[in-house]
């Protein structure tokens, strides 16, 4: 697997499927399978079983994402942009391919 250059916490856009050009926010990133969750993106809905700690009913539950079909959101133009990984003073850090720009 590559390497993931998408993080918790990060702000997404859709490139493809049912969600496409929709937005949000990353919840968890898994590497080894490529994939992430993203708030209110994939949501489908589930009929859960009461238990001791929940009430159950139909709930609505966000699925994992493929990483591919997820773009980072350049935080100035708020358009999707392309994450190279450069090492800068001994640390690596993400950059925008548009910009050039250091991701936090």
């Amino acid at each position: 697997m590559a390497i993931a250059k998408i993080k918790k916490g990060d702000k997404v856009i859709v490139l493809s499927g049912k969600d496409k050009k929709k937005t949000g926010e990353v919840l968890k990133v898994l590497p080894k399978e490529g994939r992430a969750i993203v708030q209110g993106i994939n949501v489908a809905t589930k009929h859960q079983k009461p238990s001791m700690n929940d009430a159950g009913g139909i709930v609505n539950k966000e699925l994992t994402i493929d990483l591919s079909n997820i773009a980072l959101i350049d935080p100035k133009d708020g358009k999707a942009v392309r994450v190279g990984i450069k090492e800068v003073d001994g640390k690596k850090v993400r950059f925008s391919k548009r910009s050039g720009e250091v991701i936090q």
